[in-house]
């Protein structure tokens, strides 16, 4: 993945929070339930599991993982250039070229575009939906249209999910809950009734965000900053590869198989390794967004 050293950065999107305390513990209880990205809900057990000893024959990566930088930093990522001394701007890339994609292509549909922050934050952090903790990993808030991120998140995706990691596979995460961030502000999110099961509703929200964070892929490479500039100069085959990959690994059959060891399709939440896979392929492939109708797919 080749970021642009040159691309102008605008953090006024992004709320790093990390180092200030965030917030109380609890996991979300009551109010409105947060949208588990790529991995929100499923992820939560796996976490809770690793902090309990840890999982039985836990994945490895081909790839070292990267140590985050000092924290509450990512407000010094004023250009591309800052990449080279702090590794963290990366996400304020992501941030950038996925909002910036957003903001230009709901208008061109006809529906207005309503920004949406990420905030980075460590331990726990007060949210629209209530306290959250790391265990519960990357996920969209709906009340507070935030999108909420712990950056440890990506260590235990490779570690202990087996994933090989890289800077795309952070990015599709990154990309995943903007798309539910995509399926508010069109209502979608208010029609979710089931939550469980290979058909719910949970599971084709979460299917259809893997096929929105594919469609920003496909543009990915020609999303401009303020000044004209792309921010993200090219994806090779290996990045496309290891967002697949990401996608995957947080597949409902492979952490019950990984966590329960054996796979119980009726509690599915986000949908199974391939499914996930096929559907951000498929926004990815097509790079429009009706291609990415779950809701009136006969089969998933």
């Amino acid at each position: 993945m080749k970021f642009n050293p040159d691309a102008d950065l605008d953090t006024s999107g992004v709320e790093d929070t990390r180092g200030s305390g965030g917030g109380g513990g609890g996991l979300l209880p009551g109010g409105m339930i947060p949208v588990g990205g790529g991995i929100g809900g499923i992820i939560l057990l796996v976490v809770i599991l690793l902090l309990n000893g840890g999982l039985p024959g836990g994945g490895g990566s081909d790839e070292p993982v990267a140590q985050n930088t000092a924290p509450g930093n990512l407000s010094s990522c004023e250009t591309g250039k800052d990449l080279a001394a702090n590794k963290d701007c990366r996400f304020v890339f992501y941030q950038n070229s996925i909002e910036s994609f957003w903001a230009a292509e709901l208008p061109r549909r006809g529906k207005k575009y309503t920004r949406a922050p990420m905030r980075v934050f460590s331990n726990s952090v007060n949210t629209g939906c209530g306290p959250a903790t790391a265990a519960v990993g990357p996920f969209y808030c709906p009340p507070d249209k935030r999108v909420y991120l712990e950056l440890g998140f990506f260590e235990t995706l490779q570690t202990d999910l087996g994933a090989r990691g890289g800077d795309f596979a952070e990015a599709y995460v990154v990309a995943h809950e903007y798309g539910h961030h995509i399926q508010n502000l069109y209502g979608i999110l208010g029609r979710i009734e089931s939550r469980e099961g290979p058909t719910s509703d949970s599971v084709r929200s979460e299917l259809q965000a893997d096929c929105l964070a594919g469609i920003w892929t496909n543009h990915a490479t020609t999303v401009p900053d303020r000044s004209g500039k792309t921010f993200i100069t090219g994806l090779t085959e290996d990045d496309i590869a290891r967002g697949l990959d990401a996608a995957a690994s947080v597949g409902d059959d492979r952490i019950q198989e990984k966590t329960q060891g054996q796979v119980n399709p009726e509690s599915f939440s986000h949908g199974t390794a391939e499914q996930r896979m096929r559907w951000f392929k498929t926004g990815l492939d097509s790079g429009d967004m009706t291609s990415c109708d779950t809701w009136s797919a006969r089969s998933l």
